[in-house]
């Protein structure tokens, strides 16, 4: 009990909550507020004043000297610039301030961060505004306050923005529909996510003496360990004392934050762990997730571990995702997605699962470049991730009452079925009526749907934009085509404009297994793109239909489409480009000595071997050595050829033409030099290798 009791003071305590709002603000100003967060409408200055002044002093209270707008520019981190709360009085003394407007409105340099070409370097100035709806917080005594970042001519520079624009243009619409179906009492409709995070713990000293995960996040050489995850024994095992004591402080650091996590276990990949939260709205998601990584790599750093939140950190394992758990609430407490236990029968649900379905089908290739990186294009289509084809998992029971609706047939449900265990002391145990899909990048699972496909250091905000938007526009569809039919027929219409959705979307729809080649063969016969990587994917963010789209429901405007385009594919080259630089440095100053210094020594021992017995054999000797030096000229060769290639890649300007060229020739030269420099490394002693092996870094946790 003293346990429970200690969590429940600890949760929210550095977060300015709703209930201290209650207790410190006058009951009008409370309102005030709470009406902004709950239905978006603006807050005015007078209000923004009160507000500011209890926050600072709450914050003080609780040790805070400084106060800083938390932003999320387009790199997907986070940014923050300190200011503190002092104001130097005319006696040599200060007193400490902070207005409505300062809260508010905040000036940072803009000059530094990526804006695709939305603005010059000269043109330097940017807006920081509050987002009342994401509570502040206090970290390391400061407070934080959640805004968005905004350009000196009002573009987003952030990902913030764009988020809440696409929760607004979804709420429009679904409350619009709603109502025309009688349910008048919805007066807003909200997002809502849950993000399970992946992530690796290793040694931090062994990380520090590797530059690949150093500079880059993931190893670019190292040959397999003996040991893998083929015994399948680190999937929900036992917590080893070190990474147990790391989860548990960082459980207490994230509740102090407001941050629900729920949620730990180990993962499939040796050293692989997950965490993952309770359901929050998806503005405050997605600042929670961005803060969690925050916190995993500083606590980490506490108990002496390196936490990698790269999507494929090492070759021959699993990589990390971070599933996009989302589903749709309205004002009234109801889950749009919960198919109730006549789903055939909700005709609400069916409107809105169907058009999911219809989002998901029609915009698929967006949510494929919403989760497009470097990194993430090694994940995708392989065991432990989704293949880059956008299709949507039901289930075998919804799959039965979509075909019975849209056949104009009464869907006959079996429900469930009780197990037979076979031992009376066990409980009894209702099997669910179907079964879960892992292979799948879009699964329906009980009253949400799970998207697989983001990487694990991705910011959530880019699959919800896309995903909000989307289902936005097939909502507003279906009640552009609904409001003109008279309201007695609505019923009767509403079921023939949903089989006619279905009917044109099911190709998206499948229950099979992703990872087969006859499922992309199946794919492609049903049209569906297979987007592999980022380069075949981002031409689809600037076409008519996605520029359409998005300025229609006035989440992105034509400029801030193509300043993302430009980013995320100088992004993906300047990435490869890192990569192509640490693995040459790596290979000619570190592994290269470690493969001379071991063929000299080996044949220093041959030839002593010789000189002291000359008729004894030294086959061994020569079949390494014979071995060594033919990877030694492989590796020269692949080295050379990699150098030449980056330098071509340095001349080309064009954005999409420079991703392209570093996907297809310098990830490949980077591939073929890998794989000589693992199969010398596998033949030589740990003790010449300049860094740390596969085998000591994956179970160094133990």
């Amino acid at each position: 009990m003293k346990e429970t009791t200690s969590v429940q003071e600890m949760y929210g305590s550095l977060v300015f909550t709703d209930k201290v709002m209650r207790e410190r603000l006058p009951k009008d100003i409370y309102r005030a507020v709470h009406k902004t967060i709950q239905n978006g409408t603006h807050l005015e200055l007078d209000v923004a004043n009160s507000v500011a002044a209890s926050m600072k002093e709450w914050a003080i209270e609780n040790g805070a000297t400084h106060y800083t707008h938390w932003f999320q520019p387009m790199t997907g981190l986070t940014a923050e610039k300190h200011d503190s709360f002092i104001s130097p009085e005319e006696d040599g003394t200060v007193i400490m301030e902070f207005s409505g407007k300062e809260l508010v409105r905040g000036e940072p340099d803009a000059s530094s961060f990526p804006s695709g070409g939305l603005r010059a370097t000269f043109e330097a100035r940017g807006y920081t505004a509050w987002d009342p709806s994401s509570p502040a917080f206090i970290k390391d005594g400061t407070l934080y306050i959640p805004t968005a970042f905004l350009s000196y001519g009002g573009e987003a520079l952030d990902k913030k923005t764009p988020l809440l624009r696409s929760m607004e243009a979804l709420s429009t619409q679904a409350v619009k529909l709603l109502q025309l179906l009688g349910e008048s009492d919805v007066t807003r409709v909200t997002t809502t996510i849950g993000s399970e995070q992946e992530y690796f713990l290793i040694d931090k000293d062994m990380y520090l003496k590797r530059k690949d995960l150093l500079l880059c996040g993931r190893t670019l050489l190292g040959a397999d360990a003996p040991k893998g995850q083929e015994m399948e024994d680190h999937y929900f095992g036992v917590l080893k004392p070190k990474v147990s004591e790391y989860m548990h402080e960082l459980d207490e650091e994230l509740w102090k934050l407001g941050i629900p996590v729920k949620t730990k276990h180990n993962e499939v990949a040796p050293a692989q762990h997950e965490l993952a939260p309770v359901f929050e709205t998806a503005n405050v998601a997605v600042d929670h997730n961005q803060l969690t990584m925050e916190m995993m790599k500083r606590i980490a750093d506490r108990h002496g571990f390196a936490c990698l939140l790269h999507e494929k950190p090492f070759e021959g394992i699993n990589g990390s995702g971070k599933h996009n758990n989302w589903s749709i609430q309205t004002s009234t407490g109801v889950n749009l997605l919960n198919p109730g236990k006549h789903p055939g029968d909700n005709l609400v649900f069916l409107t809105f699962l169907i058009s999911v379905i219809a989002a998901v089908d029609e915009y698929a290739d967006l949510l494929r470049v919403s989760v497009a990186t470097a990194g993430n294009d090694h994940r995708l289509g392989a065991n432990e991730a989704p293949p880059a084809i956008i299709s949507i998992f039901l289930g075998d029971e919804l799959t039965a009452v979509l075909d019975s609706f849209e056949k104009g047939e009464t869907f006959e449900s079996a429900g469930k079925q009780q197990m037979g265990t076979g031992a009376q002391v066990l409980p009894h145990i209702m099997r669910d009526t179907t079964d879960r899909n892992r292979t799948s990048p879009f699964a329906f699972t009980g009253n949400k749907f799970e998207f697989r496909m983001p990487g694990s250091s991705l910011s959530v905000a880019n699959p919800n934009i896309v995903l909000n938007t989307a289902v936005a526009d097939t909502l507003e569809d279906l009640y552009d085509a609904l409001v003109k039919i008279p309201e007695e027929e609505r019923g009767e219409a509403l079921r023939k404009l949903l089989r006619e959705s279905l009917s044109a979307h099911k190709r998206v729809l499948f229950n099979g297994n992703g990872y087969t080649d006859e499922w992309v063969e199946e794919a492609e016969r049903r049209g569906l793109d297979n987007l592999r990587s980022l380069p075949e994917a981002m031409p689809r963010w600037i076409t008519d239909k996605s520029v359409g789209l998005f300025t229609k429901h006035q989440v992105l405007t034509k400029d801030e489409i193509f300043s993302r385009y430009e980013m995320l594919l100088e992004s993906y080259y300047k990435t490869i480009h890192i990569e192509s630089l640490t693995l040459q440095e790596m290979v000619r100053k570190d592994f290269m000595q470690g493969l001379i210094a071991y063929t000299k020594d080996l044949s220093q021992e041959a030839s002593q071997k010789k000189a002291v017995l000359p008729d004894a054999g030294v086959t061994l000797e020569e079949e390494i050595l014979r071995k060594l030096s033919e990877d030694g000229t492989k590796i020269i060769g692949s080295l050379d050829r990699l150098h030449e290639d980056t330098k071509k890649a340095e001349q080309i300007e064009d954005a999409l033409e420079s991703a392209s060229f570093y996907q297809s020739v310098v990830l490949q030269d980077m591939e073929a030099l890998r794989s000589s420099v693992d199969h010398a490394e596998a033949q030589i002693p740990d003790s010449y290798l300049p860094y740390p092996t596969y085998s000591k870094v994956l179970f160094s946790t133990i």
